[in-house]
Order: C-alpha cells, then structure tokens, then sequence
C-alpha cells in the first residue's frame, strides 16, 4: 500500500491543521498490538536525534493536513487500528486534538512518543507507548521521568538497547520504577548495535518481567517507507 503524503483538501491555512510526513496502511510491526493492519499516520518533526533512529526522512518537511482530511484518508483504508507516530507526535501541539478526534471515531489508538515530552494530556483511551532512552541512544538526558507515575496498563514502555550496558541499565529502570507493575515493558535489540540473540539470552537469564521484541516489519520489508 503506497503510503500518501499530500493532503487531499486546501484548507491550508485552517487552525486545526498537522504536518504530516505519510499516512499509509501496514502491519503494525511491535508492541501489543503487533501484527494487526493499522493505518499509520506518521507527524513530521523531532527535537531528538537518537542514534539509531531509523526514520529521519520525518524530521523535516511534510504537507499540513487539518485534522478532518487525516480523519478522512484513515476512514479510507477501512482498519480499525491506528497509531500515531513520528517523528515525534507529541512535538506538534494539535496531535493531542487529533488522537482525541480518532478515538471518538472508535478506532483503536496508539501513540508512539520518545518520552521526553509530557503524556498527561494525552486522551486516556490512547495506549501510549512510551521509549525511555538509553544512555547508547545518545538522548537519554532528553527523558522526562515524571511520565513514568502516569502510566496505566493501557499503556507500554518501551526500551531500544545497544549492548550490555544498555540492558543492565534498563534492568535497573525496570525494578526502580517497578515498571512492569504499571503496564508491559518491551525490550528491542538495536538492529545494527546488539544481536537479538544476545539480548533474548540476558532476558532468559534474568528471568525478567517484560516482552522481547523485534520489528516485524523490519523483517518484513526492511526499512522501506511506508510499510
């Protein structure tokens, strides 16, 4: 499914409007809801610059859409899931309107943020999958910790690792914050840092209380936009 990247109406200048880098309709490739057909509406712009980030074609540029069109092309695909991405979403004030919107429209919703900027306005029928960064992401002074307390078990953390030090450093932001008390917690191997045998071997060994993944759609199509 060719992902759009224009919006399809000319109310450019209305209030409401986001700037969007693709909309377009995949498998969601992680976390909980992993493997459903999902509509992915995907917000330009981050202030972050992790290391391994794989999307930085969303850090610049765009088309603004208003909230009604991206209402609009996600109706068309049909799915019920959907997740608001980035870039990161939340850097874009009016995306708390527009997961707000898409709930009342009944999707599912899920928002995937960095976790550096504040999540308590976030409508509480979103699943808002948190990343904490690593010290290997090169951001991790970028984690707004006073996120971790709002978490509900409607919502996932995340954490991307890039080796050992990483994974123990994880650990221990896992039982500080007793994490797996409030919701799932996911642990990815950096695709080009840490082998994902390795990291699946620490988890077995450790007996720790939280999910190994990898990117489904990575495996899948690689790192082609718009799947």
């Amino acid at each position: 499914m060719n992902a759009v990247s224009a919006p399809p109406d000319a109310a450019a200048a209305s209030a409401d409007r986001l700037r969007i880098t693709e909309i377009f309709l995949s498998l969601q490739g992680e976390a909980r809801d992993a493997g459903w057909p999902t509509v992915f509406v995907r917000l330009t712009g981050c202030p972050l610059r992790c290391q391994y980030c794989d999307t930085a074609y969303a850090f610049h540029g765009g088309e603004w859409w208003t909230i009604d069109a991206i209402l609009e092309e996600v109706a068309r695909h049909g799915v019920r899931h959907v997740c608001v991405t980035g870039g990161e979403p939340l850097s874009q004030k009016r995306c708390l309107g527009l997961l707000s919107r898409l709930c009342d429209a009944g999707y599912i919703v899920s928002l995937e943020t960095s976790g550096a900027i504040d999540i308590a306005a976030v409508d509480p029928r979103v699943s808002r999958v948190l990343d904490i960064k690593t010290p290997g992401s090169a951001e991790v002074a970028r984690n707004h910790w006073p996120n971790l307390p709002l978490l509900t078990a409607r919502d996932q953390v995340k954490f991307v690792l890039c080796g050992r030090e990483d994974y123990e450093w994880a650990r221990d932001v896992l039982v500080e914050h007793r994490l797996a008390e409030r919701c799932d917690v996911l642990f990815s191997p950096s695709k080009s840092d840490l082998a994902a045998r390795d990291l699946a071997d620490w988890i077995v060994a450790d007996r720790l209380p939280v999910r190994f993944q990898m990117q489904l759609h990575k495996l899948l199509w690689n790192d082609e936009p718009g799947r």
